[in-house]
């Protein structure tokens, strides 16, 4: 008897219990790369006072952002690297009552002259000094937009806030050595990310201000930076998380340094400082295996990866991936159940990333015309068409394929949350935190937001694994926190600059 496909995706499964304990795995996990990794759980030198100040930071700053996993993943097969530069304005507490803005954005914050540039293959191979450059050429265009904007008010130097989306070691907030970029980036050695930005602005500057590197932050540490900002003085919750749940996937929480290896520790074990976990790369493997998560499709997308064994968890979860492991598990399902020979399936069911994550993500057996979306998507030889029960087929695959990662998110959020000792995964009646009785974990990214039911999902985990304990744990949108997270970071360093500085003066 042919195997039945809800029988042949088995191996996706995944339920509350087993969440459940992934969640606890991870949470020990987590405390092992905290202590003993060189290239997870990265420190950041933003501690709690830097993350929730009591200050009134205003005005005008640059803020750059340079990210693979932003929300418009859905305009790329596999995800799209932008590069976005504008102003953000930061509004004193006093005056933000006058102004209310759209898209759910802080009533303090605007963001002004923005542009974005996709970055193409092409930019990708080039060398570190072309890229930046062609960086410096695109900060140089918003700065020439602001003099004709803003003729006469700009100061002579602007501080800059920057994002980038990938590992980074920082010692001081302006200063970062990159690390090898990897998604495709020719790039591999160190470098001084403050200084190639400034060298690629200063080719293009002419007669516009210099620009200052205030700070420099992981688009996580970004996103919870500005979360912070945004979800302050609401009564019993805490803004614990930054999510990034895009082209990659990867999350940010503040933990005590007594928790990090010496070596990613301040001088202060007091105070927690905010850490970019890049829980996605293969340190997170091991509870993955041990509770039977990985399947022969997964494996086979890790295979033939660009660097294999790198980063299951993003495999599992992330929008660069789904839809590959998609077109995977549909083509062995009809080659080796179905036995329909390879020369009569659509050719590009059968090439690497024939199937995107965006198509895969959308699809609906019932959306109207969906026979005929699918024959333009994925038109097939003579004899092959397309039917309602292989469009109910491809569905029941990205479910499948969802459902499982809105677990394992959800999962690794509970588990990080552990980690930091926010929650105390074991024990959900008891409260770690008096007074504190939902940790609000902040969201960014297209592939959480627009995969199905993805969202929904996850939250609706987190719901059943915490119903009847003390706190709760619920997601809220960030979007866009990378550039605005860049802009605060700036405008809190400024504010601490002039505050100094006044000190010295008086």
């Amino acid at each position: 008897m042919a195997t039945s496909l809800s029988d042949f995706l088995q191996p996706l499964s995944i339920d509350t219990a087993k969440v459940h304990r992934l969640a606890q795995a991870l949470c020990e996990t987590f405390r092992s790369l905290a202590r003993e990794s060189e290239n997870q759980f990265l420190s950041t030198p933003i501690s709690e006072s830097v993350l929730r100040p009591d200050g009134d930071e205003s005005g005008r700053h640059v803020s750059q952002q340079f990210s693979s996993s932003l929300g418009d993943w859905l305009s790329e097969p596999r995800g799209g690297t932008n590069l976005r530069v504008g102003f953000i304005e930061l509004l004193c507490p006093s005056d933000h009552a006058l102004n209310g803005f759209p898209n759910g954005e802080s009533s303090r914050v605007r963001r002004l002259l923005e542009k974005a540039w996709p970055i193409g293959e092409q930019l990708k191979n080039e060398k570190a000094e072309d890229l930046f450059a062609w960086i410096g050429h695109c900060i140089a265009e918003v700065v020439r937009d602001a003099s004709t904007a803003w003729n006469g008010e700009l100061a002579p130097e602007l501080p800059m806030g920057v994002t980038f989306s990938f590992p980074m070691i920082q010692h001081t907030l302006s200063d970062a050595t990159l690390m090898s970029m990897g998604k495709g980036f020719a790039i591999t050695s160190n470098l001084d990310l403050g200084r190639q930005l400034l060298q690629g602005y200063e080719s293009h500057r002419g007669t516009l201000p210099r620009i200052r590197i205030a700070a420099i932050a992981n688009d996580t540490v970004a996103t919870l930076v500005s979360f912070c900002f945004q979800a302050q003085n609401q009564p019993g919750c805490k803004a614990a998380m930054g999510l990034i749940g895009g082209t990659g996937s990867n999350a940010t929480i503040p933990l005590f340094p007594r928790l990090l290896h010496a070596s990613k520790r301040p001088n202060s074990d007091e105070t927690k400082i905010v850490v970019n976990t890049e829980w996605s790369i293969n340190g997170a493997a091991p509870p993955l295996q041990t509770l039977g998560l990985i399947t022969p499709w997964d494996k086979i997308l890790d295979l033939q990866g660009e660097v294999p064994g790198f980063q299951p968890f993003e495999y599992m979860t992330a929008g660069r991936y789904l839809g590959e492991l998609g077109r995977l598990i549909l083509l062995d399902y009809l080659t080796s159940i179905r036995s329909i020979p390879p020369a009569r399936i659509p050719q590009r069911l059968q090439t690497r990333h024939g199937l995107t994550t965006a198509f895969l993500g959308n699809i609906r057996p019932d959306a109207p015309q969906i026979l005929q979306q699918l024959d333009a998507e994925l038109p097939g030889p003579e004899g092959w068409s397309w039917t309602t029960e292989l469009a109910q087929m491809l569905y029941s695959i990205a479910k499948a394929i969802q459902v499982r990662a809105a677990g394992l998110t959800a999962a690794a959020v509970l588990g990080l949350l552990g980690c930091a000792e926010e929650l105390d995964i074991n024990h959900l009646q008891r409260s770690l935190k008096p007074g504190i009785t939902e940790l609000m974990v902040g969201y960014t990214g297209g592939c959480i937001v627009h995969f199905q039911d993805y969202l929904h999902d996850c939250q609706a985990f987190l719901d059943a694994i915490t119903r009847g304990g003390a706190v709760g744990v619920q997601l809220h949108p960030c979007h866009d926190g990378g550039i605005i997270g860049a802009g605060i970071l700036a405008g809190r360093v400024s504010r601490t600059e002039s505050i100094e500085s006044g000190k010295r003066v008086g």
